[in-house]
């Protein structure tokens, strides 16, 4: 689940309501979350791998529109998106939960993880981390999610000229070559939902497999909806989403990651909670991720 980099003057325009409808997590899973006081989460009480220090983490590179914004800080050269610029769904997500836990900009830290080790068993580099990370079996046994920030469809990009283009179900992609990026649930949904008669291929990145769908190797790519958009209408190369469709189990919901046992789940969950009270997510949702796109949902 990779990103491709958003034209900074249609963030001004993405005030569209997403065809996926609302996709803030439900208030059904913000309820399940242990409670916890406002005194006991504060940097002075909470247990971070750095005192006084919150340490994000995510993944390189990071795209838009989850960050945005161009390189800068300590980051530049080796990052396109700088997290400290706060710009961005994901990062401005990050930042939101920072301030609710009561650290200040300057006390946050960004560490580069790759995106597969986030939730691979073992200590983390990371207090918390985020990257379009699903909250799914056997991830959920490995490390410990927070309540959902954000839920999205599944959808595929295709040529603009491929017989694929104008699917009707997701029937109509059975002959077809897919791929998506190594062990995310865009993949777990090609072989569970479409099974395709080909076998699926799989890259490193999002960027790897949106090369081989241009350079033909590919017909289809398989990601979550709001990448598709920026990939099939942001991006110039001829692309196009053939359709939107829910994931094996309904819509991934993306969670903080945290170390298995993390002291810091049930602050985080309560951060969480408060921004999807005061409709502070909705509208980093609707600033960042509202799209413009009609794309059919396929069944």
């Amino acid at each position: 689940m990779r990103r491709m980099v958003i034209a900074p003057l249609l963030v001004a325009l993405l005030a569209v309501a997403s065809a996926c409808g609302s996709s803030t997590a439900n208030d059904s899973s913000a309820g399940s979350a242990p409670s916890a006081s406002a005194a006991t989460c504060t940097p002075e009480k909470l247990q971070t791998l750095s005192p006084g220090k919150l340490t994000i983490g995510t993944s390189n590179p990071a795209f838009s529109p989850y960050f945005t914004g161009g390189p800068g800080h300590e980051w530049k050269g080796q990052f396109n998106n700088d997290p400290y610029a706060d710009k961005g769904f994901e990062n401005t997500v990050a930042y939101g939960v920072a301030e609710k836990l009561g650290y200040t900009p300057d006390q946050v830290t960004w560490q580069v993880t790759p995106f597969g080790k986030s939730f691979a068993p073992g200590p983390k580099d990371f207090d918390l981390y985020l990257a379009q990370v699903t909250d799914k079996s056997p991830r959920d046994q490995r490390v410990d999610f927070s309540v959902p920030y954000y839920q999205a469809n599944q959808a595929i990009v295709v040529k603009k000229d491929s017989q694929y283009a104008h699917a009707t179900s997701l029937a109509d992609l059975k002959g077809a070559t897919l791929g998506a990026e190594v062990s995310t649930t865009s993949y777990q949904a090609i072989q569970d939902v479409i099974q395709p008669d080909n076998e699926a291929k799989v890259y490193n990145s999002t960027s790897q497999a949106t090369q081989a769908l241009e350079n033909g190797q590919i017909d289809g790519l398989a990601v979550d909806f709001p990448t598709a958009y920026y990939i099939a209408y942001v991006e110039p190369g001829g692309l196009a989403i053939a359709g939107q469709f829910s994931g094996a189990g309904g819509e991934d919901q993306w969670g903080l990651v945290m170390e298995k046992g993390s002291p810091l789940k049930t602050c985080v969950d309560r951060a969480l909670n408060e921004m999807k009270s005061s409709g502070e997510l909705a509208e980093l949702e609707q600033k960042w991720l509202s799209d413009l796109a009609d794309a059919p949902t396929l069944q």
